[in-house]
């Protein structure tokens, strides 16, 4: 536990969010904003094209 703390102290920590709808896009992008590298999944490829794109959906 105190390896992963450490990781995110340090932003060195990844963080990955299953589902970008209304509850995992935002908490996506809140971690970002706090530094931390992020790795979004859907099952929409749509979504997942237009986020890529920096496209809201």
């Amino acid at each position: 536990m105190e390896a992963l703390l450490k990781k995110i102290e340090q932003k060195e920590a990844v963080v990955g969010v299953i589902g970008l709808g209304y509850v995992g896009l935002p908490l996506a992008v809140e971690f970002a904003k706090a530094g931390l590298k992020v790795i979004g999944i859907d099952v929409n490829q749509k979504r997942v094209d237009q986020l890529n794109r920096g496209e809201n959906y």
